[in-house]
């Protein structure tokens, strides 16, 4: 990664004819606490103290503009900006779809969101909304780029039609290599949306360029874009670890190494050697890239609080553990079911409870955008053969689709 690099937000800051055609007009920016500048100043405290903008209004995704709630779907209220006095709209709390009153505020909306490049990471659906909303009430968006923190590659069963949710803004793979700028793209041109929408692209970004293979390592500070998103390895392992939500097993929330590790006590019957074992036998293919360690964990809050926890963590991190082409997340998390299933075929895996808003359908279907991660699972007739298969067409399909989209 050069140290050329720029985001979106540090160009438009630096650059008075890049701001020009916003002047005179209302200004409302949705970000949240990893919506920095170079020099870690919040993006709303950066644009507030240009004498040329006028900012109206802000808005805030799940988690809050400055970074609110610590746990999974808590919402946030709407309040006033104590130092700018402008209202600040929360996008998961009473509503997730901007209103008509809120979009009478602004004339353009700025969006600087970090995301961790997974379908299911709610800022991309959020950004869905107010694209559809801007595209519905003649309103302006421009999309401040941020890397995709885990790059380019591509991981996952697409979406299936009518699986839309709050965790699953459109057809794409869980792992979908893009931008949020090039996810406005496709969101514009998929959904038909007549829409003014403009990207401020990033200087010198380089998704293929080691250490951080998206993410500037070395360059960059990391900024929690949600409590819960505390370093890089999270990143890297999330578009799997992500599926254990839908689960009973922890997913390392109430620990400080949350995502990047699952496991549950052992008098649920959960071995996490065992486990570890059986996936090694199973596809020792899908392990690789990666490094699996079993270890301990007592989850403050969340799933098990308070109880000791055989687990299993995912080294993503040093280049003896780490192999960025070859690390496939949603495999390995998807083997460790399988081999939960075999070991214990009875073991209660699949939790069953109202998760982002949806009270019908399972979480682990929500999540993965079908069933058909879940019956694969629990087949005990399915190989890993059989799950791949339908996975690899369904990546080689978005690799193709995604290209018209790229900016960088």
């Amino acid at each position: 990664m050069t140290a050329t690099l720029r985001f979106g937000l540090d160009r438009l800051l630096a650059d008075p004819a890049l701001r020009r055609p916003l002047a005179g007009r209302r200004i409302a920016l949705l970000a949240h606490p990893a919506s920095v500048t170079r020099g870690l100043t919040h993006s709303l405290d950066a644009l507030a103290a240009l004498p040329d903008l006028k900012l109206t209004a802000a808005f805030g995704p799940q988690h809050g503009l400055r970074g609110d709630k610590q746990d999974n779907m808590v919402e946030s209220p709407d309040y006033v900006d104590p130092l700018l006095g402008i209202p600040v709209f929360s996008l998961y709390g009473e509503v997730r779809r901007p209103t008509a009153a809120m979009l009478e505020t602004f004339d353009v909306l700025l969006v600087d969101l970090q995301d961790l490049g997974c379908r299911i990471y709610t800022f991309i659906t959020t950004l869905r909304y107010v694209l559809e909303a801007a595209a519905q009430h003649g309103k302006t968006v421009w999309v401040l780029d941020r890397p995709n923190p885990v790059g380019r590659p591509v991981e996952g069963l697409t979406l299936r039609a009518g699986w839309e949710s709050f965790v699953g803004a459109g057809q794409l793979p869980m792992r979908h290599g893009l931008t949020m700028g090039e996810l406005a793209r496709w969101f514009v041109a998929t959904l038909k949306l007549d829409v003014d929408c403009e990207v401020i692209t990033m200087d010198g970004w380089q998704p293929d360029a080691a250490p951080g293979y998206g993410w500037p390592l070395g360059e960059r500070s990391w900024v929690n874009p949600s409590p819960n998103a505390p370093n890089l390895s999270m990143a890297r392992a999330y578009a799997g670890t992500v599926m254990l939500e839908g689960t009973t097993l922890s997913e390392g929330r109430g620990t400080t190494r949350p995502l990047e590790l699952f496991g549950a006590p052992p008098e649920t019957g959960f071995d996490a050697r065992a486990v570890i074992a059986e996936m090694r036998a199973l596809a020792p293919q899908w392990l690789k890239g990666c490094v699996l360690r079993d270890c301990w964990f007592e989850p403050t809050f969340h799933k098990h609080a308070g109880r000791l926890c055989h687990g299993v963590q995912i080294h993503v991190e040093d280049p003896l553990h780490y192999d960025h082409a070859a690390f496939r997340p949603w495999r390995v998390q998807a083997l460790a079911f399988k081999a939960l299933r075999r070991l214990q075929p009875d073991y209660p895996l699949w939790r069953d409870f109202a998760y982002e808003y949806e009270h019908e359908r399972l979480a682990i279907d929500l999540i993965n955008g079908s069933p058909l991660l879940r019956e694969w699972v629990d087949d005990p007739a399915a190989v890993p053969a059989d799950l791949a298969a339908i996975a690899t067409r369904d990546e080689a399909e978005w690799a193709r689709v995604r290209q018209d989209y790229l900016l960088y």
